[in-house]
């Protein structure tokens, strides 16, 4: 996934493509990408070339073996492919998920706060509990469900 996400081009690509209904020409994605690299208007023709060139020979090819797009090279044109719908929630980091994790990851940090400043005081019930193994026990929590979330 990282080989997908870690480009500029890669995550424009996928961003465009949802923007857009079905299939998108490859020079509009070229002049977009070119578009947002440039400082000047219009864009320079030497930057669109090179960022077409570079769609064409690395980008497209790429996300098409991954099943993120299928590339018509004939038509120059892309559209969403099986996998678009799982890169594209990791580019707009689908915030209502994200949220969800951050509260259950801020929910399990207080509980275990909770339960260690009880048990430091004294707290019949909580202070048999070692506040090492408690802390422990919430940071597998917060691991565990950090990996599920990633491998998810």
């Amino acid at each position: 996934m990282f080989h997908i996400l870690g480009n500029d081009r890669r995550r424009s690509i996928v961003q465009l493509l949802a923007a857009e209904a079905g299939q998108v020409d490859v020079s509009d994605i070229a002049s977009e990408i070119a578009a947002n690299e440039s400082d000047t208007t219009p864009v320079p023709n030497n930057l669109y070339k090179s960022v077409y060139v570079s769609l064409q020979q690395t980008h497209l090819p790429q996300l098409q073996e991954d099943a993120v797009i299928e590339y018509d090279s004939d038509a120059k044109t892309i559209q969403p492919g099986p996998n678009f719908d799982d890169v594209l929630q990791y580019i707009d980091g689908h915030k209502e998920q994200q949220s969800t994790a951050l509260t259950l990851h801020l929910a399990l940090c207080v509980l275990g706060l909770v339960v260690i400043a009880l048990a430091g005081l004294g707290i019949p019930l909580l202070s048999s509990i070692d506040p090492v193994l408690s802390s422990v026990l919430v940071l597998l929590a917060v691991a565990a469900s950090s990996l599920y979330r990633l491998l998810g």
